[in-house]
């Protein structure tokens, strides 16, 4: 068994998927952390307090017994309010906070695990402080995003950042190879320090369901042909590509958005005046980030989920969306080149091509038989994702580290 401290500075595992700062990440960290727990080891999940009524540690309970073994730990590090990017001016303020709560409650780790490249600036800083092996993943690159989204630039400081953490990282995660290679040629991480280890999904929570039945939980038409966009609502997710595609439709179809709050409502705006301008606003509705419990019923309600990112360093929402059975139309871009499988459980088209993407909906909005047939094989590929799947192959990447810490060998120990 091993204690692991798990460093995420600016998205809680307690947030809603979907908002501003909130996706694929905090999934991740929550999911992964409570396979880990079930498999015996303990797992201390630092955060942001971003709510001065917020208890500071959190237990995630586990109905399956491992409930006590993940906690989330929030940490008092300037504005309650600060954006992400203004996060990075509390970082040292942030880890001292860590260190604070590890003195104080007299804890030891053998383990850091880093998420984001500010987490992962905080987590090698802590990591030399208590001697022990430091893990990384990035989730996002910024030189990734500034190849892949033209307007939106990425600061130097980050890309500076995320070159200091890879040099002095003992071991990085990344969920694809795209990235791996990424990391090899444009920040000269070395091979062998990269493990391949793709994301994971619930599959006992994001399973097919009755699309009568998910269609009436969440108040939608019973036959109007469905589009599905799940996600934050930022450039970088291409729901602009979405619309324009959705402008070379033709007859009977609904583009539904799922994501954000009010803290979007600028670039909402800009969207819905974009559908107007391209006189689709009819055919697009938005609705705010739903609950964890709700979402299986919105992807069980669609005919076709779309994933038209600029950039994806895994794709999680492909992945929920085709272990509910749904196929997918995605763009041919980092980690959704591995989870999508063209022609298989959806397709893969070119980024920023608003007609072949809408080429390839119609398809399957007008195929029935064709949306069971890449349904089915989409719901048997979600299966190999499993987060059991994936926790064994961190486990033993934690193994690997702590052993060569301690100089011995380091066994499972399964609850």
């Amino acid at each position: 068994m091993c204690n692991i401290a798990v460093v995420s500075v600016h998205t809680s595992p307690l947030a809603r998927p979907g908002t501003r700062d909130s996706g694929g990440l905090n999934v991740y960290v929550r999911s992964l952390g409570r396979e880990m727990a079930r498999r015996g080891h303990t797992m201390d999940v630092f955060t942001r307090r971003t709510a001065a009524d917020s208890p500071e540690i959190t237990h995630l309970d586990d109905p399956d017994g491992a409930g006590g073994r993940m906690r989330v730990i929030q940490i008092a590090a300037g504005p309650l309010d600060a954006d992400k990017r203004a996060q990075r001016r509390y970082l040292e303020e942030f880890r001292r906070g860590v260190v604070a709560f590890q003195e104080r409650n007299g804890l030891s780790y053998d383990l850091v695990h880093s998420h984001y490249w500010m987490s992962g600036w905080v987590g090698r800083t802590l990591a030399d402080c208590w001697e022990t092996p430091h893990v990384v993943m990035f989730h996002t690159l910024a030189e990734a995003k500034n190849r892949h989204h033209l307007g939106e630039r990425e600061p130097k400081y980050r890309i500076a950042g995320e070159r200091t953490v890879v040099a002095g990282a003992d071991r990085i995660i990344c969920a694809g190879e795209g990235e791996a290679r990424m990391l090899t040629d444009l920040y000269r991480a070395q091979r062998s320090g990269i493990s391949v280890i793709p994301c994971g999904v619930d599959v006992d929570h994001f399973r097919p369901i009755d699309r009568a039945e998910a269609r009436a939980h969440v108040g939608l038409d019973a036959d109007e042909p469905l589009i599905l966009f799940v996600g934050r609502i930022e450039p970088l997710k291409g729901i602009d590509v979405l619309i324009q595609a959705a402008s070379h439709l033709e007859g009977s179809f609904r583009v539904l958005v799922v994501g954000g709050d009010e803290k979007d409502e600028r670039r909402l705006r800009d969207l819905a005046r974009l559908a107007r301008e391209l006189g689709v606003e009819e055919r697009v509705t938005f609705t705010e980030a739903v609950t964890r419990d709700d979402l299986p019923y919105y992807y069980n309600a669609a005919d076709v989920c779309a994933v038209p990112s600029y950039y994806e360093s895994f794709g999680l929402v492909a992945l929920e969306a085709m272990a509910c059975g749904v196929p997918v139309v995605a763009t041919r871009v980092g980690g959704l080149k591995d989870t999508v499988r063209d022609g298989r459980t959806g397709y893969l088209v070119p980024w920023r091509c608003p007609e072949p993407f809408a080429e390839r909906l119609d398809l399957l909005l007008t195929n029935e038989p064709l949306r069971r047939s890449l349904g089915r094989e989409a719901r048997a590929v979600a299966e190999t994702y499993r987060w059991s799947h994936v926790a064994e192959q961190v486990e033993s990447v934690y193994h690997d580290l702590v052993g060569s810490y301690r100089g011995v060998a380091v066994g499972a120990h399964v609850a």
